[in-house]
């Protein structure tokens, strides 16, 4: 999975850093000859963006197969791990994905690289 951000300069999309631009280079030296890849270009902004949305969703569904847990299960999981859910009066409320600022949802990323890598041996950067 391979997530940059880039700048608009002169007329073209470059990357905002080098490490950007080699870790587009690592993620294109992985693929194999055919492989389709799915792309999702948003601008960002203090909200949460796409890009974040489907990071996330795809780094849980990946934690769930690899750990044998639900969709819903292992979601559930990375927001209590993130501090997205919160008890009043002995019920919890998480919050959604969709209502998530950025820095929400880069805490949310965080726990699934760090409980996929922790506990599964996985690397989801």
């Amino acid at each position: 999975m391979f997530i940059v951000k880039l700048i608009k300069q002169e007329g073209k999309l470059i990357y905002s850093t080098d490490k950007a631009k080699l870790s587009y280079q690592i993620f294109l030296d992985k693929l194999t000859e055919g492989q389709e890849v799915e792309m999702f270009i948003g601008l960002t902004s203090d909200n949460g963006s796409v890009a974040q949305l489907a990071k996330v969703h795809a780094c849980i569904r990946a934690l769930a197969k690899e750990a044998g847990y639900s969709f819903d299960e292992m979601k559930l999981l990375i927001k209590k791990a993130s501090g997205l859910c919160y008890t009043i009066e002995d019920v919890e409320i998480c919050k959604s994905f969709g209502e998530c600022s950025k820095e929400d949802l880069a805490g949310a990323i965080e726990a699934c690289i760090a409980i996929g890598r922790d506990n599964y041996n996985m690397n989801l950067t």
